[in-house]
């Protein structure tokens, strides 16, 4: 009961938010939602599959430019957004094949290359326009619809990220994400139990990357603008982070943690711009916060913010009342 009086009002603040932020505020929401949407797929390859990728950003720019090109091309906006997350998913299973032989940090090294060669090529070729990028994106549209808002830019991004952890909730909840949680345990007894490891793996990956794509996707429409410098490496070291902070293995973990991190960079970015600020401030301080945030939490919350708020309140519950003479 708990959780759906949780939920309902979660759904009812998601809605009524758009309506009453300024254009600036909402892009911070948007940008927000976007984020969520990313690692919730972050947490589920970590907190689940036991894989480390931080090549998260790579499957959003895949998404983002795949939209952005079948929309300058005259196909369907509608058509863009759906063929992103699938485009994502492809190249994570092409690319996923070989790489998820690798195991700790040898796979997240690999994945951070793969994210540092896509970029190098999205910055020299013609098609993806270069260093430039690819501008005047169409806004996006499906039959007489047209998002010609901020607001319902909005909507969409929250829309996908209430899809995105609907699946992730089914996956988790069916037999396949009972025997990801095995493999998380230990690769050697989910093996020995008849678990295809292997494909496991690889199709986790691959949803992994389609949450990705998909956020890319209304990214590239909200922005009307992609560019190699739209993804930087440190953009997969967010998603890390976020995950990290919020609780692998949660779904809504990643939410909160998104928010936590997405509201603690918007603040840093006003910091870093202050007058008298070097250039190199607002690099230098994400970095920073990101190394001191990850060393809180492995110290002080090692299962994320959401799980120590939740075993609290449990507790708090479960204690017997105080007798008073």
């Amino acid at each position: 009961m708990i959780k759906l009086v949780a939920g309902l009002l979660a759904a009812a603040i998601t809605l009524a938010l758009p309506a009453v932020l300024d254009d600036s505020a909402l892009a911070v929401y948007i940008l927000l939602g976007l984020a969520a949407m990313v690692t919730v797929g972050v947490s589920l390859l970590m907190g689940y599959a036991g894989q480390v990728s931080l090549g998260q950003g790579a499957f959003y720019a895949i998404g983002a430019y795949t939209a952005a090109l079948l929309a300058l091309n005259g196909v369907p906006p509608l058509a863009g957004l759906i063929a992103a997350p699938l485009m994502a998913a492809i190249f994570a299973l092409v690319i996923g094949t070989p790489l998820l032989r690798l195991r700790g940090h040898h796979l997240a090294f690999a994945t951070l290359a793969m994210q540092l060669i896509l970029l190098s090529l999205a910055g020299q070729l013609e098609i993806t326009g270069g260093d430039i990028g690819l501008q005047a994106i169409p806004q996006f549209s499906a039959g007489s619809f047209e998002a010609g808002s901020a607001a319902a830019y909005a909507y969409m991004t929250w829309t996908g990220l209430a899809l995105v952890m609907l699946v992730t909730h089914n996956v988790i909840a069916s037999r396949p994400g009972r025997a990801l949680r095995a493999l998380a345990t230990s690769e050697t007894a989910a093996a020995s139990s008849g678990i295809p490891v292997g494909r496991y793996k690889l199709v986790v990956f691959a949803l992994s990357a389609a949450f990705a794509g998909l956020a890319g996707g209304i990214y590239c429409f909200y922005t009307g603008y992609v560019a190699p410098g739209s993804f930087p490496v440190l953009i997969s070291i967010q998603y890390i982070v976020m995950a990290v902070v919020g609780g692998l293995g949660t779904i809504w973990g990643a939410v909160v943690g998104a928010g936590a991190i997405t509201l603690l960079v918007q603040g840093l970015d006003g910091l870093a711009n202050l007058p008298g600020m070097p250039s190199y401030a607002p690099s230098v301080l994400s970095y920073a916060v990101y190394a001191l945030v990850l060393i809180v939490v492995v110290l002080f919350l090692p299962n994320g913010l959401l799980p120590a708020i939740a075993g609290r309140l449990s507790r708090k519950r479960s204690d017997p009342p105080v007798e008073t003479r």
